[in-house]
């Protein structure tokens, strides 16, 4: 007899909510629906079943690809100010102040896909849904629609044409991806002489959402973060996939793969045409702990990559069980 199903029912008391009763709030958010889980895994997940699965590298071509897939997908609270593309800035006009730049964020208020502040900065959400199946399109159309805005304007699903332009047109191809993390999402708020009350419901529940998190400063894209009693380095790694299994591959089968004592390397999983390993780590370790041995881990890597001979029979046995362990994001 096959065993039941431990999926989770969908129909339980507070899931079966109706999605148009349930607002839509930032994916890491808890439900509104009451279930306790992520919104991303409840009602977030129902509506975001009829778009297309992306494929490809979602974000290539962008300065920072790996950093906006971590902040798309691993990172709870964070911003990067980036260079407007030429064709999209303004000029000062009247008490409208110039425009050469947006902010994008993690999430933003009610998990609006951007925002035109009443001082006239542009703000753009990354963990937010959309219909045209491809997020860089629709990251992408918000920021345009934001910087085409009234200051004061909120861009809701809704607003967001399905043509409209993907991130890549939109930025500078010379702008720098910079990011600063934050405990929260105060900077929702940040110079705001007046708070909605929804505005200040989402980010009181986005704030209850935020886990520790800290960007490694002596590699790209590697991000420390607490959950609960757990301790992971998560690591967003610019190489193709195949080149990148391969050096994995050789490494797990030296024994090489892990940070160090008390490390474990858990498998990697696949985010917008990337691969994001993922270490165990000490609970006591700090980002500052970690800093040495992921500085350690891509020497040996580089080397690992460096090797174009056939991956030897131990090395495909661990190819297998690396590829094994993979998951894909969505």
């Amino acid at each position: 007899m096959g065993k039941s199903s431990r999926r989770p029912s969908t129909t339980s008391t507070a899931s079966a909510v109706a999605d148009a009763d349930v607002p839509v709030v930032g994916q890491r958010e808890p439900c509104p629906c009451g279930s306790g889980k992520k919104y991303k895994a409840c009602h977030g997940r129902a509506r975001a079943v009829a778009a297309p699965t992306p494929t490809g590298r979602t974000f290539e071509g962008l300065p920072g690809e790996p950093d906006w897939v971590a902040l798309r997908e691993v990172v709870p609270a964070a911003t990067a100010t980036l260079t407007l593309a030429p064709a999209l800035r303004r000029k000062k006009s009247g008490d409208q102040p110039a425009l050469n730049e947006i902010t994008v964020a993690t999430v933003l208020p009610l998990a609006w896909p951007a925002m035109r502040r009443a001082d006239g900065r542009v703000l753009v959400g990354l963990q937010t849904g959309g219909g045209s199946g491809d997020p860089s399109r629709d990251v992408g159309s918000a920021a345009a629609a934001a910087v085409a805005a009234e200051p004061g304007t909120p861009i809701t699903l809704t607003d967001l044409p399905s043509d409209g332009p993907r991130l890549q047109a939109v930025v500078a191809p010379d702008a720098t991806m910079t990011v600063t993390l934050h405990e929260g999402f105060d900077f929702w708020v940040e110079g705001a002489d007046d708070l909605d009350a929804e505005v200040r419901e989402s980010l009181e529940r986005a704030n209850s959402a935020v886990i520790p998190t800290a960007r490694l400063t002596g590699v790209e894209a590697a991000y420390w973060c607490q959950i609960g009693d757990r301790t992971h380095l998560r690591w967003v790694l610019p190489q193709g996939e195949d080149e990148l299994l391969d050096g994995l591959a050789r490494l797990h089968a030296t024994g090489e793969s892990s940070l160090g004592d008390g490390t474990r390397y858990v498998g990697a999983f696949r985010a917008h045409g990337l691969l994001v390993p993922v270490w165990d780590l000490p609970q006591e370790w700090t980002a500052d702990d970690v800093e040495g041995p992921a500085a350690a881990f891509a020497e040996r890597l580089a080397e690992a990559l460096a090797k174009d001979e056939p991956l030897t029979y131990d090395e495909r046995r661990a190819r297998a069980g690396v590829v094994s362990r993979q998951l894909t994001l969505r």
